[in-house]
């Protein structure tokens, strides 16, 4: 649904070039939610921005359902914008207007005749769990409500696209679990493709299926949740499943381990490190994600043990990250 070939993008500043992607290559296939993760700076704004062709990338292409967007003329970009939705971290509704009527605004930009606005705008208010609001502005909507609203009226013209730019980062931890179970569920009714953009690894745990790091405007990794979180070492897999920092005394190492897979392997995991007698757990995690449990635990050994110790526990199939005295 989604195809990024060699995206590059530069911008030219009194100060000298300033590249913000550099290299970028992606495929996210139809009816995938894929997150796009990453600190301030990374290039996730600069990215969102390509997609939709707010902005051109100096090299390389943006295909976005069968249409290279990056190199469409105007009147056609218009066309092809309208098969992308988009989710904004402020909603930025009108507030003279009720809910249906912030809904119904892109229908009538696209022409579709009044009767069918309004049946169209009510299907939606439904799917988002505000049939019965429509006619409220949006000062008597709370913050979660009035981003129902703008994801209806991001599906209004039927999109093949979502693209959410931090959809809940204004939001409060409850009400931003109930929005991304709404946008699974959007998903799984409608088998539209969603791209999240966020800084939260929280977000990406939550509802994704796939998942992209980027960093100083390269992909640094990427892959669906249930390969990623059983990469040994893995940037993401460490984000996703975090341990505790945590301190150990003179003359003693700090050994990350884990494993990952079905439950018997992680069941057998916890025995390996139960049962080895020059290791004491200190901390650890254990996640389902992408339909696969995961296992992060941070061992306390002795110097002197550490060669030994993490030779038992590799050849009982742990995966040893890092070991930092």
């Amino acid at each position: 649904m989604i195809t990024l070939q060699d995206l590059r993008k530069v911008y030219q500043t009194r100060s000298g070039e300033v590249v913000a992607l550099d290299g970028i290559s992606l495929e996210i296939p139809q009816g995938q939610i894929h997150g796009i993760v990453g600190q301030s700076g990374a290039g996730k704004s600069t990215l969102i921005r390509c997609l939709t062709a707010l902005e051109r990338p100096t090299t390389g292409s943006v295909i976005v359902d069968g249409a290279e967007v990056s190199a469409l003329s105007e009147a056609l970009l218009r066309q092809a914008r309208r098969r992308i939705g988009m989710v904004f971290q402020h909603v930025n509704l009108f507030e003279a207007r009720t809910a249906a009527a912030n809904i119904a605004y892109p229908l009538a930009i696209a022409g579709v005749p009044r009767a069918q606005r309004a049946i169209r705008v009510q299907e939606l208010l439904d799917l988002v769990g505000l049939g019965d609001r429509g006619d409220a502005y949006p000062a008597q909507l709370s913050g979660g409500q009035k981003q129902r609203v703008g994801i209806a009226r991001a599906l209004a013209t039927e999109p093949a696209v979502l693209l959410c730019d931090e959809p809940t980062s204004a939001l409060d931890s409850t009400t931003t679990r109930q929005i991304l179970r709404l946008i699974r569920d959007v998903r799984d009714r409608l088998g539209i493709t969603v791209v999240i953009i966020t800084h939260e690894t929280s977000v990406v745990r939550e509802v994704c299926d796939a998942a992209t790091l980027l960093a100083d405007g390269r992909i640094v990794e990427s892959g669906p949740l249930a390969d990623v979180v059983t990469r040994p070492g893995s940037p993401l897999s460490q984000a996703l499943v975090p341990v505790p920092d945590v301190g150990v005394g003179d003359q003693r190492a700090l050994v990350q381990v884990s494993a990952g897979g079905a439950q018997a392997q992680i069941a057998h995991a916890l025995h390996a490190i139960a049962t080895e007698p020059d290791a004491h757990v200190v901390a650890g995690s254990i996640e389902t994600l992408g339909g696969v449990r995961v296992g992060r635990w941070h061992l306390d050994v002795a110097d002197g043990d550490r060669v030994a110790v993490l030779s038992r526990l590799r050849a009982a199939g742990l995966a040893i990250e890092d070991d930092a005295a």
